[in-house]
């Protein structure tokens, strides 16, 4: 598993061990020492192979990714989320021990604005930020390999949980909750999204690989949309106090996507 050191990684790691998994980890700062746990870059394709040859993986979740939609760094963006996976599917097509099954984690950000609701696996992708076109690109890269690897795509929608860092939406309104804060910064306050619990999520990657459905998108979501101002109600109810909502111009994206709901 890539990304084991993450917020994901480290849900998935616990379900598929629950499930009787081995799991070994490939992590770009993993201490050398730690039991089940590789070191590599991405971007470093010997290392990649070096590491996908030693751990002769039963199945790959491939986590690893810049996943904060607002990352400064562009560059990054495209290098670790499209170079760095085909860095990966290459290691494992020329590797002796081939995986049944190959879980890329893709992202439900790639429909952008739809005009449809529910969005489907069938919606057409319209990508309305880097974040977006990368994981978008990293699809259509990863087809070139679906000849030679059993690969499935995740999409999933927005999902939180403890752990997850406050640059984040919901723990951001957590933390200033938490530390009764008056005022909170937001961007857009106008949106809805689709959001998930991490176990839940964790739960549906583990199923993608107990039934390694190769060849399929899958999207991961709740079906139910939720708007900022009802996160900002519930949290209200449970501290007891409301808080008072600014909306800073330098947090609104460009291209917001006003409702993603799965």
């Amino acid at each position: 598993m890539t990304g084991c050191n993450g917020f994901t990684g480290r849900y998935v790691t616990a379900e598929l061990q629950t499930a009787g998994y081995e799991v070994i980890g490939l992590a770009h700062d993993a201490d050398a020492a730690a039991p089940g746990t590789l070191k590599a870059n991405l971007l470093d394709r010997d290392a990649v192979r070096r590491a996908v040859a030693e751990a002769r993986a039963e199945a790959v979740v491939h986590l690893a990714a810049i996943a904060f939609v607002a990352h400064g760094a562009v560059d990054e963006i495209y290098n670790v989320n499209v170079v760095g996976t085909r860095n990966l599917l290459a290691a494992l097509a020329e590797a002796e021990a081939k995986p049944r099954i190959v879980v890329l984690a893709g992202s439900a950000n790639i429909y952008g604005n739809a005009e449809v609701e529910p969005i489907t696996e069938d919606t057409t992708p319209a990508p309305a930020n880097d974040y977006a076109v990368s994981k978008l690109a990293m699809e259509y890269m990863a087809r070139l390999w679906m000849d030679r690897l059993p690969i499935v795509i995740a999409r999933p929608f927005n999902y939180t949980g403890v752990g997850q860092a406050e640059s984040f939406l919901i723990p951001k309104i957590v933390a200033h909750f938490r530390c009764a804060a008056k005022t909170i910064e937001l961007g857009n306050i106008d949106v809805s999204r689709d959001f998930s619990d991490v176990r839940d999520v964790a739960r549906v990657y583990a199923a993608i690989v107990d039934t390694a459905p190769a060849g399929q998108t899958l999207n991961i979501c709740s079906g139910t949309g939720h708007s900022l101002k009802e996160v900002l109600d519930l949290m209200a109810d449970i501290a007891g106090y409301r808080i008072q909502t600014r909306v800073n111009p330098a947090l609104v994206r460009t291209g917001e996507v006003a409702r993603l709901v799965g």
